[in-house]
């Protein structure tokens, strides 16, 4: 006899902003699940999963709770990212096998939450696939961390945001924007907005997290990130009154970022693009390392074994006479000289003295 599928469940953030949405406590909830309030706590934090009945009713509740939030299950899939739970299993899976199916889940959605954040469409594959590439460098961090999806979908945003993208060549001129004059006019106000309010509002709004959680993935507190979310919903809803609604504005943002033909690469390209990345960066390590071996090696062959003191500057002395030049000769002298002068330059008397 087989046995039919476990009922699918939305990730531990989602979970939480959907209980949160229908204004029920974890003891609530608890009670209408018929288990604790630990055990539901667990649940929406990904330390645990439920299993038999209880995952049966709560994949039940939160289904209703979605409906009544007024969000489709494709609706969320298109933005949301995956948690621990939505991940496909790991189970007995190779790194690169655990890395793929990773990247597979949850790569489309983070393209489009990385073009919606900078309306680029090629920084967003190239924010996704830097930041996967990082992943799998790190990936026995990054496979233990509680929410591989969040570590990544942090890593893109930083990437995305970057300000150093604007100095580059190949991002000095904006990108044509959508086609629908309606998208045009949402990413216009997006784009418009500063990075950190775009990202709060696009983690609260787009990708469903909670206060909190935003708080945390934007290094800001709680209060800060509430603030940025309530300025950023006022820009917009100035530009776009239509989407004062939370819930239309996630509509919104899922049916702009599903316009766009946005494709990443695969899996195995990225995985490989890491692999060649690390050589190339280990070898140039390697070969500066020798440069240097080699320069100090030079260095101490080519340097003197004792101490040599310098040389002293010169000093001008004082107190000397200067040179006399030369004045009249004497009478004594100038008969001196006319006597030598007058003798043979060699001879005998040259050797023997006169006498007298």
């Amino acid at each position: 006899m087989t046995q039919s599928p476990a009922s699918p469940l939305p990730p531990p953030e989602e979970r939480r902003r959907l209980r949160e949405a229908a204004s029920l406590t974890q003891a609530q909830l608890a009670d209408r699940l018929g288990a604790s309030k630990g055990q539901v706590r667990a649940w929406e934090s990904g330390r645990s999963t439920p299993r038999g009945r209880k995952r049966e009713a709560y994949a039940r509740v939160l289904t209703s709770l979605a409906g009544a939030d007024g969000v489709t299950a494709d609706q969320n899939a298109a933005v949301v990212v995956a948690g621990p739970e939505a991940e496909p299993a790991v189970s007995g899976l190779t790194p690169a096998q655990a890395f793929d199916a990773l990247y597979a889940f949850c790569a489309p959605a983070l393209v489009r939450q990385a073009y919606l954040l900078t309306g680029r469409r090629e920084l967003a594959r190239e924010s996704v696939e830097r930041a996967f590439q990082r992943a799998w460098e790190r990936w026995p961090e990054v496979a233990r961390d509680r929410d591989p999806a969040g570590w990544v979908r942090a890593v893109v945003y930083e990437y995305a945001l970057s300000p150093w993208h604007r100095f580059r060549p190949r991002y000095r001129h904006p990108e044509p924007p959508p086609a629908a004059p309606a998208d045009r006019a949402l990413m216009d106000v997006l784009l418009k907005l500063p990075p950190s309010y775009r990202r709060t509002l696009l983690l609260y709004d787009g990708v469903g997290l909670g206060l909190p959680e935003t708080a945390a993935e934007t290094e800001a507190s709680t209060p800060a990130a509430a603030n940025r979310l309530l300025h950023a919903r006022d820009a917009l809803a100035a530009r776009l009154p239509e989407l004062s609604d939370p819930a239309l504005l996630h509509r919104r943002l899922v049916e702009v970022a599903g316009a766009e033909r946005l494709r990443a690469p695969r899996g195995a390209t990225v995985r490989v693009g890491s692999e060649r990345r690390a050589r190339f960066w280990t070898r140039a390590a390697i070969a500066f390392t020798v440069a240097i071996i080699g320069a100090t090696a030079l260095t101490l062959r080519s340097a003197p074994t004792q101490y040599e003191p310098p040389v002293a500057p010169g000093e001008a002395v004082r107190g000397v006479p200067p040179k006399p030049a030369p004045g009249p000769l004497s009478a004594t002298e100038i008969a001196l000289r006319e006597k030598l002068r007058g003798e043979m330059s060699s001879g005998p008397e040259r050797l023997t003295p006169s006498v007298g």
